[in-house]
């Protein structure tokens, strides 16, 4: 049986990435309700039977808040428990990549070096990856730990 895998920036604001049953690779938006993402991600492990075919590369939140507001912090980290609540339900693998982890695999470099055009730096990167792709910036992260996930598995 073929092993499918789905990426997966958490944030509200990211995005899911997804090899499809023909080696096609697509993007989209995080959805917006709880109902959506748990639809969406039903539709993309449905079809591979058993679900432990799927491997989903989950980016790991960081630990600490750093600039980011209380409230943000709470929306993500909710977010981020309907995303393992909704995986765990449909039995998929799951592996965690620290965002320093999946840049550092595809040689991103940092934000410190990049400054205030670091997402358009990984939004370029995506787009070269993916040229077949309209890729934004919520979808960007997603390709890339999706990329990176990718090339760990092959080493």
């Amino acid at each position: 049986m073929k092993q499918n895998y789905i990426a997966i920036d958490p944030g509200v604001g990211g995005g899911i990435a997804y090899v499809d049953t023909d080696g096609s690779v697509h993007a989209l938006p995080m959805p917006q309700t709880v109902h959506d993402l748990q639809e969406q991600l039903y539709i993309l492990c449905k079809s591979h039977v058993p679900n432990p075919l799927v491997t989903v590369f989950l980016e790991e939140l960081p630990k600490f808040a750093g600039k980011m507001s209380g409230s943000s912090m709470a929306t993500m980290f909710r977010n981020y428990g309907r995303l393992e609540g909704i995986l765990a339900s449909l039995n998929t693998r799951i592996e965690y990549l620290p965002p320093k982890k999946w840049q550092t695999a595809l040689g991103l470099g940092d934000k410190k070096t990049h400054g205030p055009r670091w997402k358009a730096h990984l939004k370029g990167r995506a787009q070269s990856l993916y040229p077949q792709l309209t890729v934004t910036l919520k979808t960007a992260d997603a390709l890339l730990i999706l990329e990176a996930g990718l090339k760990m598995k092959t080493k």
